[in-house]
């Protein structure tokens, strides 16, 4: 399949399982918001090393808050449910009641199939002095701080999400296929319930499970040297064509694989929008990493 005259390889994204929340911050200026969102979503990019994956997934004008305040709504995913509430009670707690203004609230709404009480555990922090409250419907706890109060509420609600959904451009020189990625990003930020959660959501590095060089035992993870354009003409197993110099990856995680899928979707068109694309492919293990196979042909069907 070519698109925009860019081929579209038959393969697919290889997916799996995580479970996810989806967090509104809000505080008294956007500026202070996404301060408080970023801080939270630091060092979120892949579970292979990282505590989670974590990033921001847009921003909410104040006429749409709970408090009537601007904000982002943040998710933080984790294969493990404990996991996962331990970095919620850990990246709010330090990250966004540290910052000044900032509210928590719920944004999983009625995607949620379980609810954690991260926000009765954070009050804690009140040592007694804690208030409970409501707003609207919602049960709230006010904690006294140096900068007023700072406001959570009680419960959070998580989901099974997908995570690792991707895409790789490969294009004639390095500078258009990063191009075509930052174009993609742009268009994957429109899509709600996504988030990609590598550096301005592009992956440089790519990397396969494991190892190659018996020396090197003791990496859980390590280069995918089939994708690297500077061995193309020194690995046997080369999966850069002979015209291609650059490539980059867009990882997805979302909500639910509909949400990745359109993501995947948008973004693949956006990139080959880009002079100098030549390829988009997929990474996966021949579905042995997780059940969610995300066919790149069968979105444009």
């Amino acid at each position: 399949m070519e698109i925009n005259g860019v081929f579209i390889e038959d393969t697919f994204a290889e997916a799996f399982p995580i479970w996810v929340s989806r967090v509104l911050i809000t505080a008294a200026t956007e500026k202070l918001a996404k301060i408080a969102a970023t801080e939270a979503t630091g060092f979120g990019c892949s579970v292979i090393m990282c505590p989670a994956e974590a990033g921001i997934e847009k921003y909410v004008p104040a006429t749409e808050t709970p408090d009537g305040r601007p904000g982002y709504i943040i998710e933080i995913c984790h294969p493990k449910k404990s996991a996962l509430e331990h970095q919620l009670l850990e990246r709010l707690g330090q990250c966004v009641l540290t910052a000044p203004t900032t509210a928590v609230f719920d944004a999983m709404g009625e995607d949620a199939t379980e609810h954690l009480k991260v926000g009765f555990k954070l009050k804690f922090f009140g040592d007694g002095y804690e208030t409970k409250e409501k707003l609207n419907d919602k049960v709230m706890y006010s904690v006294p701080i140096m900068g007023g109060d700072f406001k959570i509420e009680s419960k959070l609600g998580i989901k099974k999400g997908v995570a690792g959904g991707n895409f790789f451009i490969m294009a004639d020189s390095n500078s258009s296929a990063l191009v075509a990625a930052e174009a993609a990003i742009d268009a994957i930020n429109g899509v709600e319930k996504t988030i990609t959660p590598f550096p301005g959501g592009i992956v440089a590095s790519g990397s396969k499970v494991g190892y190659t060089n018996p020396k090197y035992s003791f990496m859980a993870a390590t280069t995918n040297q089939k994708m690297c354009p500077t061995l193309k003409d020194s690995v046997e197993d080369s999966e850069i064509p002979a015209d291609v110099n650059g490539v980059y990856e867009i990882v997805i995680d979302g909500v639910d694989e509909e949400a990745v899928k359109e993501a995947t979707k948008v973004g693949i068109l956006a990139a080959t929008k880009i002079e100098g694309v030549k390829k988009i492919t997929a990474g996966n293990y021949g579905g042995k990493l997780g059940p969610h196979q995300i066919k790149l042909c069968e979105l444009f069907e």
